[in-house]
């Protein structure tokens, strides 16, 4: 005997509210896109739904998720979906929801409100070339893997390569005045060479880049992030200062190699924290040592420099910064980015892998700062 029909459409809009937006991450009856689910005397549900923009291209991966969702429902024996688009009103209304205020509020960066429990990582170098951005795709890699919500701003403008190293080859979607970033193994990611065409030159001036991270910040929907990564350009240049303006909160994570000539650039890139007042959260020795197959070691830039800058940093500002890891030079690193799967992913036993896991690990177990936080506690009534 077939269960009553009010049971049915029960467990059809239970069923949709499993279903997730692909870029939103919230479920599709939340967000208003199910216009209406029928089901008929043979048992074909039919669902209108809305895409929040026309040539939605994660479109198939919506089919795909709410028939296999309602397939699933006893009594159902088929599924047709119809695609609509959603007004311009219904995406402002959209937009509003996901912004927690009125559709005519300007944009306000996130992660710079009182509130945020997000944690930024600003990850910064003093010359390039010491793999930092390697160093940042696999920390974000590593700590959503180990559970955690995390985004990575590409901010080296001029020198972007984060998409390609994450394997985040999509485009960002627009809804209205926001901006939906890619995802790429559980990564929420941004960068400008997501709005340009092929491999061009961006070529600007300060004001051009404040604004741009401005946007990346405040325009992007990031949900509710436990991570922000945000890979800078190499350097004390506009980029560091703009940063430290918008999200004075933000905390710098220093990467160098072994060579004096890179430990004595990163000191300069770290000792900015004095004139910003940032926090710096510690040091990564990148590219320590080549570990040959007789199990011996060839430190082919030297050694000692992530110690050096870590004990210098201490020194000048005041407090301890310490050596968060060394990471061995390893061709896998470089093939695994090149291939858009992170070390971390691709081979998570190899040695710079395993250095990179417990680096995340340290800055995953950090524990929040309660400053400025109320802890809610109320004096006792008489």
């Amino acid at each position: 005997m077939s269960a009553p029909v009010s049971t049915v459409e029960d467990a059809i809009q239970a069923a949709l509210a499993t279903v997730n937006d692909p870029e939103i991450r919230r479920p599709i009856t939340e967000l208003g896109m199910v216009r209406s689910a029928t089901i008929a005397a043979s048992g074909v549900v039919r669902v209108e739904l809305l895409l929040t923009v026309a040539g939605c291209p994660l479109k198939d991966k919506l089919r795909s998720d709410i028939t296999t969702a309602l397939a699933a429902v006893p009594g159902v024996t088929g599924v047709e979906i119809d695609f609509g688009v959603m007004t311009p009103e219904q995406r402002q209304s959209l937009q509003s929801q996901l912004r927690g205020g009125g559709a005519s509020e300007e944009p306000v960066i996130p992660f710079a409100q009182p509130g945020s429990r997000t944690r930024v990582y600003a990850v910064a170098s003093g010359k390039g070339g010491v793999g930092k951005s390697s160093v940042t795709v696999n920390l974000a890699a590593a700590l959503a893997a180990r559970g955690l919500s995390v985004g990575v701003v590409d901010a080296d403008i001029y020198g972007h390569s984060v998409p390609r190293m994450l394997g985040a080859d999509g485009r960002p979607t627009r809804v209205e005045d926001m901006i939906m970033p890619p995802q790429s193994h559980g990564v929420k990611v941004i960068s400008i060479g997501m709005f340009t065409s092929g491999n061009a030159a961006v070529v600007w001036r300060g004001p051009m880049l404040h604004r741009a991270l401005q946007q990346f910040l405040a325009d992007v929907y990031w949900g509710d992030l436990d991570v922000l990564l945000l890979d800078l350009p190499p350097g004390t240049g506009d980029v560091a200062i703009s940063l430290a303006q918008l999200l004075p909160n933000s905390e710098i994570l220093i990467v160098t190699t072994p060579q004096t000539a890179a430990a004595e650039v990163a000191e300069r890139a770290g000792a900015i924290a004095l004139q910003t007042h940032q926090r710096v959260v510690g040091v990564i020795e990148n590219m320590s040592w080549l570990e040959l197959p007789d199990g011996s070691r060839m430190e082919i830039f030297g050694a000692g420099g992530g110690t050096a800058v870590a004990e210098s940093l201490s020194r000048t500002i005041g407090a301890q910064v310490p050596l968060l890891g060394q990471i061995p030079l390893d061709t896998r690193v470089r093939e695994a980015g090149d291939a858009g799967n992170p070390i971390v992913l691709a081979d998570p036993e190899s040695p710079a892998a395993q250095a990179l896991g417990t680096i995340a690990d340290r800055l995953a177990l950090r524990r929040e700062s309660l400053l400025g936080k109320p802890l809610g506690l109320k004096p006792a009534g008489r």
